[in-house]
C-alpha cells in the first residue's frame, strides 16, 4: 500500500526566452515526483514516454522514487514561448504521448492517487472514477481544460465534469483554470461552485496572494510566504500540492497541510528546477518568513502555480 500514487506523463520542455534556448523535463508528474524525494513517504509514480526518453526515469529512480514507466508513441513534447511581458506565454504542442485508461494500469494500491493531466485526453474519465473506488482521487485540473489546435495550446470548460468531479476528493486549480471551468471570477464563488459538483476539499492558488481551501462548508485562507527571491515559478502548484498531500496523509489539519504546501512553493519559486528542500527546511519557512508581503501584481494566468 502506497501513500501517495501520481499518475501523469512527464514532459519534454522545449523553453524559449529573448535570451536562451533551454530543454528540460517537466509535467506535474515530473515535479510532483521530485519535491518528495527526500520525505518520509510510500510514494509510487505511474508515467508514460517513449524509450528514447527513458534517461529521464532512470534520473528519477536514481533519486530513489519508485516508477512505473509505460510505453507510449512519443514523449508529450511542449514548446513554452515567452516574450519580453513574462505574463504572457505561446505554448505549442509538438507531440502527445498515450493515454492512461483503466485496462492499461499496472495494479496499485494507495490511499491518495494524484491524477496531473496535461491535456484533455490523458487520463480517461473510467480510469479516474475506478481509483476513486479504491482510494481518494486528488485532481489538479489544469490538463483536463487544455485542448490542442494546429499545435497550440487553449483552454476551454471541461465536458466531463458533471460525471466525474463527484469521484474527486481533492481538486487545485489555480485562478485562471478555476474561471474556466466555472464561469465565476471570485474564487470563493468558483470554490462553492466546485464542491456542489461534489469535490470534497477545493483547493484554489492565488498565486502571491496565497490559497484558499474550501471543504465542510468552511473556507481556510492560507498564506504566501515571502521568497528571498523570484527566479522561477514553474512547478509551484505541483510542489504546493506535494506538500499539501504529505501533511494530509501524516494526519495534519486541512489549515496545517495549506500552509505546509506554500512554505514548499515559496522555496521552490527561489530556484529553477524541481523542489530539492526537506521537510525540515519547509518549517523553517513556517516559522521564520513573513506571509503576504509579496503583492507586488496579479498573478499570471499561464503559471503553473
Amino acid at each position: 500500500m502506497y501513500d501517495i500514487c501520481t499518475i501523469g506523463h512527464i514532459t519534454l520542455d522545449k523553453v524559449v526566452t529573448g535570451q536562451s534556448v533551454n530543454y528540460m523535463p517537466g509535467g506535474t508528474s515530473f515535479y510532483f515526483s521530485k519535491a518528495l524525494r527526500q520525505f518520509d513517504v510510500a510514494y509510487k509514480l505511474v508515467t508514460a514516454l517513449a524509450d528514447k526518453e527513458s534517461h529521464i526515469v532512470d534520473g528519477i529512480r536514481q533519486d530513489g522514487i519508485d516508477v512505473s514507466a509505460l510505453p507510449s508513441q512519443y514523449t508529450v513534447f511542449f514548446e513554452n514561448i515567452y516574450s519580453l511581458d513574462q505574463d504572457y506565454r505561446e505554448q505549442n504542442v509538438h507531440h502527445q504521448a498515450d493515454s492512461f485508461d483503466v485496462n492499461g494500469m499496472p495494479a496499485i494500491d494507495a490511499k491518495i492517487y494524484h491524477l496531473g493531466p496535461l491535456l484533455s485526453d490523458d487520463i480517461s474519465v473510467d480510469l479516474l472514477k475506478a481509483l476513486a473506488q479504491k482510494g481518494l482521487v486528488s485532481l489538479d485540473i489544469q490538463g483536463y481544460l487544455r485542448y490542442v489546435s494546429n499545435k497550440k495550446v487553449l483552454y476551454r470548460d471541461w465536458v466531463d465534469k458533471q460525471e466525474a468531479l463527484p469521484h474527486v476528493a481533492i481538486l487545485k486549480a489555480n485562478e485562471h483554470e478555476m474561471e474556466v471551468i466555472t464561469g465565476r471570477e471570485d474564487p470563493h464563488e468558483g470554490a462553492k461552485y466546485l464542491a456542489d459538483l461534489g469535490v470534497r476539499e477545493v483547493i484554489i492558488t492565488l498565486g502571491s496572494k496565497g490559497s484558499i481551501v474550501y471543504t465542510g462548508g468552511e473556507f481556510h485562507s492560507i498564506p504566501a510566504f515571502e521568497p528571498s527571491a523570484v527566479v522561477d515559478a514553474t512547478g509551484c502548484g505541483d510542489t504546493y500540492m506535494a506538500g499539501y498531500l504529505w501533511k494530509k496523509v501524516k494526519g495534519a489539519s486541512v489549515q496545517e497541510s495549506g500552509e505546509f504546501g506554500a512554505a514548499m512553493a515559496t522555496l521552490k519559486i527561489e530556484s529553477s528546477g524541481p523542489f530539492s528542500g526537506t521537510a525540515e527546511t519547509v518549517e523553517d519557512v513556517l516559522k521564520n518568513r513573513r506571509v503576504g508581503k509579496f503583492r507586488n501584481k496579479k498573478p499570471s494566468t499561464v503559471s503553473s502555480f
